[in-house]
């Protein structure tokens, strides 16, 4: 069965470009569920230049499908996720200087603070994700450390230039997921 999660992250991005209240989040999302979405997902950044506290706040009352809380590994971060108690985090790296995540979190680099976040985030009841590099090593520290779900870059996809430079990506991303499989959930990154 197909799922289909939007990101609305770029709806706030065309509000705060205008610096008013329009257009608003939480509008896109409850259009997005009456289109027949399954999931909203956003992304609290440090920064907070689009999605900010109150969008997150008032997407927790209102989003009947599933909400899926992108955010960093950062404190202030977590402790909002905690409150918040979102149905799904994707924890993500957050570089000030990117306009949009260009790559995977290191799971490996990062072991032990992803180890303590997941163990917050199952104790709030909330499912936890982690978007990386198809990467055999990346896979298996991300299922060693309690994560229920990965989401794939697939940024090797989006800058094949050539027939044979996304074949053998293809090839590559084939046999690093087979062990994934045995015990996560295996998500695409979202196109939106």
């Amino acid at each position: 069965m197909a799922v289909l999660n939007v990101n609305i992250d770029h709806v706030a991005t065309v509000r705060q470009a205008r610096r008013t209240d329009e257009p608003d989040p939480v509008w896109a999302a409850a259009e997005c569920e009456l289109a027949g979405a399954n999931g909203i997902t956003i992304h609290l950044r440090q920064d907070r230049r689009h999605i900010c506290d109150r969008d997150v706040r008032l997407l927790k009352e209102t989003v009947a499908c599933k909400l899926n809380l992108e955010m960093c590994m950062a404190e202030p971060i977590v402790k909002i996720a905690e409150e918040i108690k979102p149905e799904q985090v994707t924890l993500v790296p957050e570089k000030r200087a990117e306009l949009t995540t260009e790559g995977g979190l290191d799971c490996v680099k990062y072991k032990r603070r992803l180890a303590e976040v997941v163990k917050r985030m199952h104790k709030k009841g909330i499912l936890v994700s982690t978007f990386i590099a198809p990467d055999k090593e990346q896979i298996i520290t991300s299922a060693h450390t309690g994560c229920d779900a990965i989401e794939l870059h697939t940024g090797m996809y989006a800058n094949a230039r050539h027939l044979v430079q996304f074949s053998v990506s293809s090839r590559h991303c084939a046999k690093i997921i087979t062990p994934a499989k045995v015990s996560l959930l295996i998500l695409p990154e979202p196109i939106l």
